[in-house]
């Protein structure tokens, strides 16, 4: 079972996939500072400074934060749309792959093809 786990863990696409979540976490990071630290504040300044986090309904004892809900989402759909836009520029720069060459015509058509010439060669001018 331990030899089954190293061979498992060992494959390329763990390794990769490993990698990526580091990168995305630290990525994470980035954007969410980008949101938090500049975009937020802008918004802040444009919608009249609305702090949704201290948004609270009160029923019986109990207190239920759902403005701190609405930042989260209102955070995450920030953050989705920053990551989106990168994206999109980031595949600006991929390679485009190349056409393929178009498929050779079948037998019969090139036989064809090779006979209509002869006989265009043969014919008197």
């Amino acid at each position: 079972m331990l030899k089954e786990f190293r061979e498992f863990a060992m494959k390329g696409n763990v390794i990769d996939l490993a990698v990526a979540v580091i990168i995305g976490a630290a990525f994470g990071k980035i954007v969410s500072s980008l949101v938090g630290d500049v975009i937020m504040p802008f918004f802040g300044i444009l919608i009249g400074r609305i702090d949704f986090t201290s948004l609270t309904l009160t029923i019986g004892g109990s207190s239920i934060k759902y403005g701190s809900f609405l930042q989260s989402v209102v955070d995450f759909l920030i953050v989705a749309f920053c990551i989106f836009l990168m994206v999109k520029q980031l595949e600006r720069f991929k390679k485009k792959p190349e056409p393929a060459a178009p498929p050779p015509p079948p037998a019969d058509v090139q036989l064809l093809t090779e006979i209509r010439d002869l006989l265009k060669d043969k014919r008197p001018s």
